[in-house]
Formats: C-alpha cells, sequence, structure tokens
C-alpha cells in the first residue's frame, strides 16, 4: 500500500510508531555508544531492529539519529563522522520502509545545558540542530520528530531550525519528570499551548515517564483539533551490570496505550525499554480501539480544553516560607556589614569552628563565611557546619556552594537542603581545581558554573527548579558570590561578573585586597550594576607568609610595597600586617557594603581589634 502525505494521513485516525532502538541494540549485544555509530559499523543490526518493529505493525519507524548531532558525537569524538552516521541511518531507514512506512528523522537534544544556565548559545544550539536537520533532509525523510527535550527552550531552537529548513510535517515531544505533582497540574497544559504557538503538526511527550505517567500528561495536554503524540518509557529501569533493565510487560504499555488513545493521541508508540513485543501488543489494541464505534471512541479519558478533574487541583502557587530573609539580607546596604572566614579543620570535630563563632558572636559579628572544600581538600559539608553554627551559637552564616563537585540535581538538593535547615546566605562559587587538592585524580562536575548556580538558587526564590517545574514553596536566599579585582586579565573577571549581576546575585564578595586604588578600579567597573560589595580583608602575619600568598596561591596579588614593609618590619611584621589592614579598611568602609574579614592561622582575636581601630 502506497503511504498518503502524512498530514493527510494523521486526518485518517491513529498512527502506530516503533519503539525504542537502543534498547534493542544493547540486547543483541552491539552497546558501542553512541548507538548511532552502528549505522556506519553493523548497519545490517540497525536494519533488522527496523524490520522487526514495521513486521509487528510500526507504520512510522525512526532513524537511529537521536543522539546524531555534532555535540553529542563530540563526546565521543565522532563529531567529523556527522553526514555520514546520518546519512547511513536514513538509507537504511528509507531501504525497509519502502513505500508503505513513514520514516521520521530523529532530532535529540544537544547534551548541553544552554544559556543562560549553560555556556551553549542559542544560537549555536539552533546552527547544531540545522546541520543535522540538513543532513536527514538530504537523505529524503518524511518527517522529523524532535523528541525528548527537558528544556523547552531548546526544544524551541529545534523547532526554529526545522522550520528555517523545511515544510515536512514536524512532531515536537518534550520529555516531562517522574513527579506528580508536576504531571497533575497545569504545567503541561503550558507546554501544549505553547508548542501549538510554534506551529508544529504534533505536539505530545515521550520518555522519563511510564505509561500510567504519559496518561496524565495527554490528559492534560489534550486540545480539540490539535494531533497528540504519545511515547511513553517502559517504566523505570535498574542497572544490571552497567546495562537498563526495564520491567514493564507489552500487555501492560498495551493497556495504557488503550486508554492514551481514548485521550485523543494520534500518534502512539513506545521509547526507552520498548521493543517489539510491546509495539506489537499495542498494535492488537490500536486495530481493536478502530472496530469500536464512534460512540464508545468517545474518548471518555480526555480532560477537554485543558479543564481540571474534580478529584484533581492545579499546582498552587508557591507559598513564601515562614521564615523569611535573612538578617543579614535585612540589613545590607543599611549598616556596614561584617562576616569573618573560619578556618574548617580536617575530620569531624567542628569544636575549633564553633568557639571561633561564639567568639566572634560576642563582639557583634554580622555572620560566619563557611567555605566547600576549599583549595579542593576534604572537609565536613558546609551545610552540616553552618547548620551547626546557627543552632548552637546563634549566628548567621555565609554558606559557601561550589559546583565543581556536583551535577545540577545535586545542587539544587543542596539548595533546597540549606534552606530546609534555615541557612539563608549563599555565596556560589565554580570550586578550585581538583588536582590542586588531596585528590587530584578525582573528577570535576562543572555541570553549571557559579552563574548556573545563581541562577538556579533564584529560581527556588521563585518557587521553581532550574527547569522551570514548580517546587511547591519558594525559598528566600540572599545569593552572593565571589570576584577578584586583582585578577590576571580583568577584562575576563568583569565578564564573568556580568554574567554573576544578569543571573540576580544580590552581593559580591571579593577576594583579599590591599590598596585602595585596586578597589577604587574594581568598583568604577561594575558600579552600573548596583550591586554592593564585601571587600575582602585577609591581614598578613610576616614577609613570609606574604610571599607564599603572592606566589603560591591562585588569584592572590600581594603588592610589592606591601610585601616590602613586611620585610623592613622584622618581628613587628604581623604589628604592622594588622595596621596595613586598619589603614586600608578606614579608607575603603564609605565605598563599600561591608568587610568579609579572613584571619590567618585561626588568629580570631585579631578581628575585634581591626573593627575597633577602624571605628
Amino acid at each position: 500500500m502506497k503511504k498518503n502525505d502524512f498530514r493527510e494521513r494523521l486526518k485518517e485516525g491513529p498512527i502506530l510508531c516503533d519503539g525504542a532502538m537502543g534498547t534493542l541494540l544493547d540486547l543483541y549485544e552491539y552497546p558501542d555508544l553512541p548507538h548511532e555509530i552502528q549505522n556506519v559499523k553493523n548497519p545490517e543490526i540497525v536494519e533488522r531492529i527496523h524490520r522487526e518493529y514495521i513486521e509487528a505493525g510500526a507504520e512510522v519507524i525512526q532513524t537511529n539519529t537521536f543522539s546524531g548531532n555534532r555535540l553529542r558525537l563530540a563526546q565521543f569524538h565522532l563529531e567529523g563522522q556527522i553526514k555520514a552516521i546520518n546519512r547511513a541511518a536514513v538509507e537504511i531507514a528509507r531501504r525497509v520502509a519502502g513505500g508503505s512506512v513513514y520514516v521520521a528523522g530523529s532530532v535529540g537534544p544537544t547534551g548541553k545545558l544552554l544559556e543562560p544556565i549553560g555556556k551553549l548559545r542559542l544560537v549555536e544550539a539552533r546552527d547544531v540542530f540545522k546541520e543535522q536537520i540538513e543532513i536527514l533532509l538530504e537523505g529524503g525523510i518524511d518527517l522529523l520528530i524532535l523528541e525528548t527535550f527537558v528544556s523547552l527552550t531548546e526544544l524551541d531552537e529545534a523547532i526554529e531550525a526545522a522550520r528555517s529548513l523545511t515544510r515536512i510535517p514536524v512532531i515536537a515531544q518534550k520529555a516531562f519528570p517522574e513527579d506528580g505533582a508536576i504531571l497533575s497540574g497545569t504545567f503541561p497544559v503550558e507546554v501544549a499551548e505553547h508548542l501549538i504557538g510554534k506551529g508544529v503538526d504534533v505536539v505530545g511527550a515521550n520518555c522519563t515517564v511510564g505509561p500510567q505517567r504519559m496518561f496524565s500528561i495527554i490528559r492534560s495536554m489534550y486540545r480539540d483539533g490539535v494531533y497528540m503524540s504519545a511515547q511513553p518509557a517502559a517504566g523505570i529501569p535498574t542497572l544490571l551490570d552497567g546495562r537498563s533493565i526495564y520491567h514493564t510487560t507489552p500487555e501492560y504499555l498495551a493497556q495504557y496505550a488503550r486508554e492514551l488513545l481514548q485521550a485523543g493521541v494520534t500518534m502512539i508508540g513506545a521509547c526507552c525499554g520498548s521493543t517489539p513485543a510491546h509495539i506489537r501488543a499495542m498494535k492488537n489494541v490500536l486495530e481493536e480501539f478502530k472496530r469500536q464505534s464512534p460512540e464508545i471512541r468517545n474518548r471518555p479519558a480526555r480532560r477537554g480544553q485543558g479543564s481540571v478533574p474534580q478529584s484533581e487541583s492545579p499546582s498552587p502557587e508557591p507559598k513564601t516560607r515562614e521564615h523569611g530573609r535573612s538578617r543579614f539580607a535585612r540589613n545590607l546596604g543599611k549598616k556596614f556589614l561584617t562576616t569573618v572566614e573560619l578556618d574548617i579543620p580536617r575530620g569531624f570535630d567542628m569544636s575549633s569552628v564553633l568557639d571561633g563563632a561564639r567568639y566572634l558572636h560576642r563582639y557583634g559579628i554580622d555572620a560566619i563565611n563557611i567555605t566547600d572544600g576549599a583549595r579542593a581538600r576534604l572537609r565536613l559539608s558546609p551545610i552540616a557546619i553552618c547548620y551547626q553554627i546557627q543552632s548552637q551559637v546563634g549566628i548567621e552564616t555565609i554558606t559557601h556552594l561550589a559546583t565543581r563537585d556536583r551535577n545540577m540535581i545535586s545542587l539544587q538538593s543542596e539548595l533546597m537542603s540549606a534552606h530546609s535547615f534555615g541557612l539563608r546566605n549563599i555565596l556560589c562559587i565554580t570550586g578550585d581545581p581538583t588536582n590542586i587538592g588531596d585528590y587530584p585524580q578525582a573528577t570535576s562536575v562543572f555541570d553549571i558554573d557559579s552563574s548556573g548556580l545563581i541562577r538556579a538558587a533564584k529560581a527556588m526564590n521563585e518557587g521553581k527548579d532550574l527547569m522551570g517545574n514548580v517546587l511547591g514553596e519558594q525559598t528566600s536566599f540572599l545569593l552572593a558570590c565571589a570576584a577578584n579585582p586583582m585578577a590576571d586579565n580583568m577584562d575576563a573577571e568583569i565578564a564573568k561578573t556580568e554574567k554573576k549581576a544578569a543571573a540576580g546575585v544580590d552581593v559580591i564578595f571579593t577576594q583579599p585586597i590591599y590598596e585602595l586604588k585596586t578597589l577604587e578600579q574594581f568598583l568604577r567597573r561594575i558600579e552600573r550594576w548596583r550591586i554592593p560589595v564585601m571587600v575582602g580583608v585577609l591581614p598578613l602575619r610576616s614577609f613570609k607568609h606574604a610571599e607564599f600568598l603572592h606566589n603560591e596561591i591562585p588569584g592572590m596579588v600581594i603588592p610589592e610595597t606591601v610585601r616590602k614593609n613586611l620585610r623592613n618590619a622584622g618581628e613587628r611584621a604581623s604589628v604592622v600586617g594588622i595596621e596595613s589592614a586598619v589603614q586600608f579598611l578606614a579608607q575603603a568602609k564609605p565605598l563599600v557594603a561591608g568587610a568579609y574579614l579572613m584571619p590567618p592561622f585561626r588568629k580570631y582575636e585579631i578581628v575585634p581589634e581591626i573593627l575597633e581601630a577602624v571605628k
């Protein structure tokens, strides 16, 4: 049977799509990654899988190109083979499809975080999609499936890329998280309306959730006159010897295929974990559905026009926590604030930290800074330390949080944990490289940089996560960042600071400064952002101390005149170091929001001495 134009075919009723490709390649012992490499290494196995899905009843098969864009292939040093891999995929699919089965070009996300969260610019992402789509079009695909996009912004770029190149049908599918609160709320409705506005032919969802959750999504997304698609995963996998094992049976998936069809789905298939057996079971359900009378097929499971069933309610507006902003946040800009960084020892005994916090609390210090594995050293979590200080001492803390060690899931989890413990002040940093620390072989994560972490925390202040999913409550973080007014490349430092300003940072903490002109130059360059500054002050104990910081610690610059004065001071060097700090801070005080003091070698007693002298 010769296939009609795909848009005409949509009008005729439900269409069955295929299932997973990667799952079958793993099952048949072709586990090499990316799976797309099999298009050129072992085309016969890719052809076999397509054929099995067609024999199971699939009317649409998807090319083995989900991860076939340049950025994903570059992770395996295969970006030079992008044309060969994508072209081979289309050739294989067309050869099997013949004249009766539709070939859909599969396009997945770039695998990179887009600006402003990540480093990939929107225009770069669009170019990546255009490059891959052009190759798929040259091969002769019948339609495009843009699938498994978690980021709606990235899906927009893929749609724009497609529309700039072709008028063939486009199916746009978002991946939703496994979260009942989100799926039963209004978020899927908003996604559907957004994608409909982009002019795609079919809107829907695929992957990440199993058939039951997919049913909830589709019920919420449905609109009269809109073609819907659904490709659920075969449940949640378990890992066995590094391989994902799925447990959802063909019968269970077919049961929900019936409900998805009743909910208004026109294009139905399956995703990760599915096999030809699942598609065959769904085919039987689809044929039975077609044979039913229009009255029976009246889709009783639809929500209809996005209304919410009586048994469910939309996600409520995020609630603001009872305990609002910190005292530090409320006083910022109203009084000269002082914070002190404490030295964190190895191991579990934090008595010296608590004693230092108690001592400083007696002298009216506003907050205690607790670093996060500074110099890439193994230390207790700053969240645990800050909680101990706030609960046992009663002084507020500035909790440093580094992006080096945690992926974007863990970072957001840490932020939520911090807020639940009453920690309101977060200093977002990227973190020192692991190769200078206790574990030089450790892997650095850097999913996002400090700007991305600021943006994540800012989103939580609005009751959402980094991807816009509703959390149910708002946080009340004061967000701080670090800056180095003595950086080797100040243009680059200012550019990074600009990103942090755009992300929504509330206050800047500087590295230690020793000359007023350095501070003034820095303040002039950032004055347009009107962000308060806590100036870093690290009193020097000796000439040797100054030489060590200047020559061996990244980012530290001790002016030659300061080092010379310490050298000439001899035994009075520590006194001269304190006098120098007092003189600098007295000059800087009218220009900044406060002082960020870093007493060396746990000499916390010099803090009140310096502050009293500055008064």
